[in-house]
C-alpha cells in the first residue's frame, strides 16, 4: 500500500508553483501510487481560479485524491471545485475525511479556525477517537495541516496547532493508536513524536521556509519541491520524504 502526499501548493499567478506541483506529479508518476493526501494550503493571495487549475491535474492520476484545507484556502470555494472530495466527511462545518483502502485508513482532521493563520484540533479529538475506534483492528494514518509539534522555528510555531496536549492524552489512553500522523503547515521536512506515535511534517510544493531557530543569521535555503510517501507492507510503515 502506497500513499503519496503533497501540501503547501501555495499556487497564485505569477509565483511558479503551479509549475513545482506538476514536477512532483511527474516523479509519482512512476509509483503506483493507492492514493494522494494534499494536507492544506493549495492556493494563496486569495487566487480561487487555482483550485480548477490544481484540480485538472489531479484529475490525470489513476488513485483517489483526498483533500484537507489549510489556513491559506478558501472552504467554500474548495468545496465547490471539489465537490466530490474522496472520504469527505462534513462535521460542523469541518472538512474531513475518512477513507478505508481495505488494508489502511486515511483520516484527515481539519484543525482550520477563520480568519487566523493557526489551527487547533482538539475541537475534532472525539470525531478522531471515534473513527479510530471503529476502524480497529484495522491500521491508520492520520492528517493534519497544522502541525502538532513545536518545530523550533519561533515564527512557524506561533500558528501551531493547538490541542496537541490533549491529542496526547487521547493517544496514550487509545487502543487503536494510527501508526503514524503527518501534517504539512512549517514548509519543511521533520520527524517528531507524540505519546509514541511517529509525527512527520511534510516538505512543501513552494519554496521552503529556512531551519532558523533564532541565531543572527538566517540559514539559506534553495530546495526543490518536496513530498512524502508513505509505504506499508504488512504491519511495517516506512515514510519518506522526496526530493524532486
Amino acid at each position: 500500500m502506497i500513499v503519496a502526499q503533497i501540501s503547501d501548493i501555495h499556487a497564485a499567478p505569477g509565483n511558479g508553483n503551479i509549475s513545482r506541483l506538476d514536477r512532483a506529479l511527474s516523479w509519482l508518476g512512476d509509483v503506483a501510487l493507492d492514493a494522494l493526501v494534499v494536507s492544506g494550503d493549495l492556493i494563496d493571495e486569495g487566487w480561487t481560479d487555482g483550485y480548477r487549475e490544481i484540480s485538472a491535474r489531479f484529475d490525470t492520476l489513476c488513485c483517489p485524491v483526498l483533500l484537507l484545507p489549510g489556513n491559506s484556502d478558501d472552504g467554500d470555494a474548495m468545496r465547490g471545485v471539489f465537490a466530490r472530495r474522496f472520504g469527505s466527511v462534513e462535521c460542523a462545518n469541518a472538512m474531513h475525511f475518512a477513507a478505508d483502502l481495505s488494508d489502511l485508513l486515511l483520516v484527515g482532521v481539519d484543525a482550520t479556525l477563520s480568519a487566523t493563520s493557526g489551527g487547533d484540533v482538539s475541537p475534532h479529538l472525539g470525531w478522531l477517537e471515534d473513527v479510530l475506534t471503529d476502524s480497529a483492528p484495522r491500521a491508520s494514518l492520520v492528517f493534519s495541516h497544522h502541525h502538532l509539534f513545536p518545530s523550533g522555528i519561533a515564527p512557524l510555531d506561533e500558528s501551531m496547532a493547538q490541542g496537541a496536549e490533549a491529542l496526547r492524552d487521547l493517544l496514550r489512553q487509545c487502543s487503536c493508536k494510527p501508526l503514524a500522523i503527518s501534517c504539512g503547515h512549517v514548509h519543511r521536512p521533520m520527524s517528531g513524536m507524540i505519546a509514541g506515535v511517529p509525527v512527520h511534517v511534510c516538505g512543501s510544493i513552494c519554496p521552503a521556509n529556512p531551519l532558523w531557530f533564532g541565531g543572527v543569521s538566517v540559514p539559506t535555503i534553495g530546495e526543490p519541491p518536496m513530498l512524502m510517501v508513505h509505504r506499508l507492507d504488512g504491519c511495517e510503515l516506512v515514510s519518506h520524504h522526496v526530493a524532486v
